[in-house]
């Protein structure tokens, strides 16, 4: 199981994330390459790319404001990013998947 963003994916215009977004791409590619490789021997390799979540890595930033980051609005609990791990980790026949937890910002402008 890794964590990447949905920022591999869909960059957002004025946030210079390039370099991370290398690693983090490269942990994508990488998964999905390894869950064919390993595909026979039923190991599998998944992704969950959450969006903005509610942790203090964002707690000088206005709520208002990353609720609006999403058109589902609002922002991910910390909950919902480990319900998305379990589901993954206890799905037998998912494997080389990206689940986007980001209330659909993966899915462009809206």
């Amino acid at each position: 199981m890794s964590i990447t963003t949905p920022l591999t994916d869909h960059p957002i215009a004025g946030f210079s994330a390039s370099v991370s977004m290398m690693t983090k791409g490269g942990i994508n590619a990488i998964s999905k390459n390894l869950a064919m490789e390993y595909a026979s021997e039923k190991i599998r390799f998944n992704i969950v790319a959450p969006g903005v979540v509610d942790t203090p890595l964002h707690k000088d930033n206005p709520k208002d404001f990353l609720s609006t980051l999403s058109p589902m609005a609002g922002i991910s609990n910390v909950e919902e990013i480990a319900d998305a791990v379990v589901f993954l980790t206890e799905a037998p026949r998912v494997t080389g998947e990206v689940l986007h937890v980001d209330g659909g910002a993966h899915l462009g402008k809206w």
